[in-house]
């Protein structure tokens, strides 16, 4: 594989993922209208249903706006990249994959390909999204966005791979639906996106604790909290990187057909 093959495949695959994305204009439409709900409705519903204490130490609904911001930057990444994986599970049935894996380059760097497609993406959305709060007033430091970029672009690489590897056990439309209520739901909730976790072991969840602890979402976005405004969080970019590194391999395990699940569940790809 030279430099130029492996350039054209990856601005191939990329391209083809951006045509979709530009042809499907509702996907960044909802992409921005999910995380600007949970940002105007979620928030305001916790000070005025719940009470100001509920949302401490943060002495305002503003404040609070702010804390959850890179909380809904990690939702705009793991919708897409979950959208990303469906788009590989109909590729497949499609037969799409199955030509795209038979090309003359290794079958990890067409994986990688795939993965850059869908990473890329996502930081367009996650942007688009740094607008729409600019445009809704948010107070964030908008020189974090610059910061904070190299901690989006390795969140979206390490949740890109996690779709991915859902996509390999994956083997039908019909079942995607089901396994993401398993995945997105679980992984958003018990993390720090919408409330610092002290406040797990505050209310005696110490097994909630631990578990948002272990989620690698958690540590996605604590990463871009701290690149935000301009810190380092030196024990969430290792979580990152090695979860990164672990799913990426298990996914171009699992499409080895003669070492992943496409051997042990037969023929059908």
């Amino acid at each position: 594989m030279t430099a130029t093959h492996a350039l054209q495949a990856l601005v191939a695959v990329a391209g083809r993922e951006v045509g979709k994305f530009v042809q499907q204009r509702g996907r960044l439409f909802s992409a921005l209208v999910r995380p600007a709900l949970w940002l105007l409705v979620f928030a305001a519903g916790f000070q005025n249903v719940f009470g100001v204490a509920v949302i401490e130490p943060y002495e305002s609904y503003v404040e609070y706006q702010v804390y959850i911001v890179p909380g809904l930057i990690g939702m705009v990444i793991l919708f897409n990249s979950m959208q990303s994986s469906l788009a590989m599970v109909y590729d497949r049935e499609m037969g799409l994959m199955r030509l795209l894996l038979t090309a003359p380059l290794p079958r990890w760097y067409l994986l990688f390909a795939k993965l850059a497609a869908g990473a890329a993406l996502s930081v367009l959305q996650v942007y688009a999204f740094f607008l729409l709060c600019a445009l809704l007033g948010i107070e964030l430091p908008w020189m974090g966005a610059l910061y904070a970029l190299p901690a989006v672009i390795l969140c979206a690489f390490m949740l890109g791979a996690l779709g991915l590897l859902l996509s390999v056990s994956v083997r039908q439309l019909e079942n995607f639906a089901g396994t993401m209520n398993f995945v997105i739901f679980p992984m958003f909730f018990i993390s720090s996106a919408l409330y610092p976790l002290w406040r797990f072991e505050e209310a005696g969840a110490g097994a909630l604790y631990q578990l948002s602890q272990l989620n690698p979402f958690t540590h996605g976005i604590e990463l871009i909290r701290y690149a935000l405004y301009g810190k380092f969080n030196g024990l969430a970019l290792t979580v990152v990187a090695v979860c990164l590194l672990v799913f990426f391999s298990l996914a171009v395990w699992g499409y080895d057909p003669q070492k992943g699940m496409a051997v042990r569940r037969g023929p059908k790809q």
